[in-house]
């Protein structure tokens, strides 16, 4: 508690800056922003925003200051969402391919490598505030993997109803308790500060907003390149504005905490700013998977069809708006194909880190991408999973499709002898795989079937760490 407290004096304090020239050019800072079950078309500049309830014109004018991606592609949900984006790995492979229903033991062996630690490694400061999801029990906390600091929640906010149910029964089960807020830093064991409740999950994402800002403050005044990851709680169900936002937009809750979202981010790109670090700062905001799905708390997923959980678009295709001046182009708009495993290797070329070569990495290097050396992105398409399924094979503008789900629950699952085929640019919404065309389409089974035949290889090669795994954990020879 002493260090919260601490942080907010920081906050009321004067601060006295330093010049960013100080800060080496080659080691750009990076902040990392990643929502939760946040919908394709929940922004202004995806076609939301006033339709959705609330103006997002902070985001809309961030996505005009650098590139903005249609086809930017997830796993489907939290957890191995998480897992890749972090490791640059499919989430199969770390043992992460679904959230944690097969054992409370779950997240990131310490053997993976993840993103904070290549950056601590390339000389980063490395701070998280948010959400975790990548483990609950000792040994399995960011400040394990790479983190010099955290504070957050390991788990989920649905877990936030549960101390206010009077059904609630914590001595049921040992990993039936109360979730709770936890700080911590590298090396040592995270502390329990306060029990996520609802009241504590309408505070948090203005904590860690407070928090993160701190951070960069920090920083820039010890000339230390950083790495900021911001995952925040909303929007995932329940979602629960801060009482400074609630009924703010007259237009209920979402409409409340996406207007919130709009302000939060500008306070950290005001911060930014005000630090004098704008043009050495990589700046990006995304999303962990598509929109829930449960009513009244569903998203808006755009153009695509359906939710999280499933293999449609709506649930792989998120918002993706990346800032860097002078280096990444303003006002660029691409339909190209990227995966979140992608981020790692681009990081890693933009500050000379490392990528690992004793384990298979999944990730290409998208710097020359997206700084405009390129028009085309260097992956053509993605594996599709839905927990440790394959659903199908995005490949170009087609997807080849073996399994399909049509919600996230409660529906059965459909699978296919022949897979279909569908083309994304006359049937966005996949709908019609048996149109008469589509024998025409016959020969994407060649490369998408290729880009499957060599992920199923590797999975052979290196077999996939099993749900459950303790530490320490070592690789079969």
């Amino acid at each position: 508690m002493k260090f919260l407290m601490a942080v907010f004096g920081l906050l009321a304090a004067t601060f006295a800056l330093k010049p960013a020239a100080a800060q080496a050019a080659s080691k750009p800072n990076i902040v990392l922003i990643f929502m939760d079950n946040f919908g394709y078309g929940e922004l202004g500049c995806y076609g939301g925003g006033i339709i959705r309830g609330a103006p997002t014109p902070r985001l809309d004018k961030l996505a005009s200051e650098g590139i903005r991606l249609t086809n930017f592609n997830v796993e489907a949900q939290c957890t191995p969402s998480r897992a890749a984006i972090l490791t640059g790995r499919y989430a199969i492979r770390t043992g992460n391919a679904s959230i944690p229903i097969e054992s409370p033991i779950y997240g990131l062996t310490q053997w993976e490598y993840t993103m904070a630690e290549m950056l601590s490694d390339a000389g980063y400061a490395t701070g998280m505030f948010g959400k975790w999801h990548l483990g609950h029990t000792e040994g399995r906390y960011p400040t394990d993997q790479g983190f010099d600091e955290w504070y957050g929640i390991p788990n989920s906010s649905d877990e936030a109803f549960w101390p206010n149910d009077s059904r609630f029964r914590p001595d049921s089960h040992p990993f039936a308790h109360p979730e709770h807020i936890m700080e911590g830093v590298r090396g040592e064991e995270p502390a329990n500060l306060r029990v996520y409740d609802l009241e504590e999950r309408a505070l948090i994402d203005g904590e860690l907003t407070e928090l993160s800002i701190d951070f960069m403050r920090r920083q820039v005044e010890a000339e230390r390149p950083f790495f900021l990851y911001l995952p925040y709680t909303q929007t995932h169900m329940p979602f629960t504005p801060h009482p400074d936002f609630a009924g703010k937009t007259g237009n209920g809750d979402f409409a409340d905490v996406l207007a919130q979202l709009d302000v939060y981010v500008g306070m950290l790109l005001d911060e930014v700013d005000r630090l004098g670090i704008r043009d050495e700062t990589i700046f990006i905001f995304t999303a962990d998977n598509g929109p829930d799905a449960q009513v009244p708390w569903h998203g808006f997923s755009g153009p695509w069809r359906s939710t999280y959980f499933t293999g449609y678009e709506g649930s792989l295709r998120v918002p993706f708006l990346m800032r860097w001046p002078g280096n990444v182009p303003e006002g660029l708009v691409s339909n190209e194909i990227v995966h979140e495993v992608d981020l790692f290797a681009t990081f890693a070329s933009a500050v000379g880190g490392d990528v690992p070569d004793d384990r298979v990495i999944d990730s290409i290097d998208q710097l020359d991408f997206f700084t405009g050396g390129h028009e085309k992105s260097n992956r053509e398409g993605v594996i599709v999973y839905v927990g440790s399924e394959i659903f199908g094979v995005k490949w170009r503008n087609w997807k080849m499709v073996f399994k399909e789900l049509d919600r996230a629950w409660g529906e059965p699952l459909k699978e296919y002898p022949v897979p279909l085929v569908y083309d994304l640019h006359t049937d966005p919404k996949e709908e019609n795989p048996l149109d008469p065309q589509w024998i025409r389409a016959g020969w994407i089974r060649w490369p998408a079937g290729q880009l499957l035949t060599d992920h199923v290889m590797s999975l052979q090669k290196e077999p996939p760490i099993r749900p459950g795994t303790p530490d320490p954990y070592e690789p079969p020879n």
